[in-house]
């Protein structure tokens, strides 16, 4: 990006410079509406990605032996977090009004992140896809005959490829190979080594690459383009994957009216969704505004060197900036945020959908992580801990957006509920490199 540009961007958007800055910001969009509309996306996909999931839950639970329970569900809880909040409050010196509750996607069976919502849902499309053109099934049959050795075999012949920073790429991985497709998944340089690993144990080619997120996610897409009999899912531009998310929030409603959480001009909701490319928060936030309506708020949580979605939302350019174009480095502990350039596609639908984004910084995930295994013993990756900022935010920057959206008077019936995207598969060793790095940040601040 030329500097004039540069400049002349950081005159036009001041909260930009402090991005620029490596600072904390909360940025409240003021293009949100009421009545959020999308000409990009409909809810009717939304339902059919439900259906697809309901037709094959009798093979998942053939499959996956964790979902005989859920009787083929891929769900998570919800939790009470309050000791945690408090926690937080003392920590931070802020008080935080209203309940404080977690969506438990760390947990999700099968891939223990959000991505096993949106990864293993375009896996079963495309699966279901091959399947009704060859003449192998039709959506009436049952689909639990997929766990046979013929329809091993017959995947076997077709190939699913994926750009990732770690978690999509675990989620196609597992679900891609259980079903018999060659799977190949291209990893960028923030990729941890225990992803790499599990997913070559499970049977995948990892393609290593030595830049960044858009790298390992073009040249994966070039390859895919060069192989008729090859599905690339493309995490920049894939409503399937899209679709997959946003089911979230329909089970997300059944499960408030079963806790009997209220949703509604007096009890507003606001929902934190740590943030990448943007395809699993775009989509969770699409479905949740689409059954709340304006009594949900939404907010993206980015890490500080990669603040890709606040930039492309703020500026109105999406893909055509990176957070490179500013000065920052795209580096952070959080590698499932580690991206430098939004997806043009959930920034346009997002642009009345999503309520602001703020920033956080690496040394607050470790103490917000220190903070949650203290308290309740609770293991979230880094990048799920962004999450936990967002009221903190809200309440120290976002006075205003309360005010205007008459929201002051109802914070003590609002409920903050925290995504949590990934953590329950981070080996041990692991773990405890993370909790070494808490105890080593605590000194250098003593």
């Amino acid at each position: 990006m030329e500097n004039e540009l540069k400049h002349e961007l950081f005159n036009q958007f001041p909260k930009l410079k402090e991005l620029a800055n490596h600072d904390t910001v909360l940025w409240e969009n003021t293009n949100w509406q009421k009545k959020a509309m999308t000409n990009l996306f409909s809810m009717e996909e939304v339902e059919k990605a439900e259906e697809t999931l309901k037709r094959f839950s009798s093979y998942l639970k053939i499959a996956f032996p964790e979902l005989l329970e859920s009787n083929g569900l891929i769900e998570s809880s919800i939790q009470d977090i309050t000791l945690i909040k408090k926690a937080l409050e003392k920590e931070f010196d802020v008080s935080i009004p209203g309940q404080f509750i977690l969506k438990c996607d760390h947990a999700l069976p099968i891939s223990g992140s959000i991505k096993a919502r949106g990864g293993i849902f375009e896996v079963l499309r495309h699966a279901e896809q091959l399947l009704m053109a060859n003449g192998k099934l039709t959506k009436e049959d049952n689909f639990a005959v997929l766990a046979t050795e013929d329809f091993h075999a017959f995947f076997q012949q077709y190939t699913i490829a994926v750009g990732s920073t770690g978690n999509l790429g675990l989620s196609i991985g597992i679900m891609g190979k259980k079903l018999g497709f060659n799977v190949v998944v291209h990893m960028s340089s923030d990729a941890k080594e225990w992803k790499k690993a599990l997913l070559r144990e499970k049977g995948a080619t990892v393609i290593e690459y030595e830049a960044d997120y858009s790298v390992a996610v073009e040249q994966g897409r070039r390859e895919a383009e060069q192989d008729p009999m090859c599905h690339f899912i493309d995490d920049e531009n894939s409503k399937d994957l899209f679709a997959g998310y946003a089911v979230a929030a329909k089970r997300l409603k059944i499960q408030f009216e079963k806790t009997n959480i209220t949703v509604d001009e007096a009890h507003p909701l606001f929902v934190y969704l740590p943030c990448g490319v943007g395809g699993g928060p775009g989509g969770v936030a699409y479905g949740i505004r689409e059954i709340f309506g304006e009594h949900a708020h939404i907010f993206f949580a980015e890490p500080a060197a990669s603040p890709c979605m606040t930039i492309g939302l703020m500026t109105g350019l999406h893909d055509a900036i990176s957070v490179e174009d500013i000065g920052l480095d795209n580096k952070t502990e959080a590698d499932g945020l580690a991206v430098g350039r939004a997806s043009k596609f959930v920034g346009k639908v997002m642009e009345t959908y999503v309520s602001g984004c703020y920033t956080v910084k690496d040394e607050e995930l470790f103490k917000s992580l220190a903070l949650a295994m203290e308290v309740e013993d609770l293991f979230l990756e880094p990048s799920a801990h962004a999450g936990m900022f967002g009221p903190i935010q809200l309440m120290k920057k976002g006075q205003s957006y309360l005010e205007e959206h008459d929201l002051v008077d109802k914070m003590e019936q609002a409920t903050h509920l925290v995504w949590a995207t990934g953590g329950s598969m981070v080996p041990v060793e692991m773990r405890e490199e993370y909790m070494a790095k808490v105890v080593q940040g605590a000194r250098i601040n003593d």
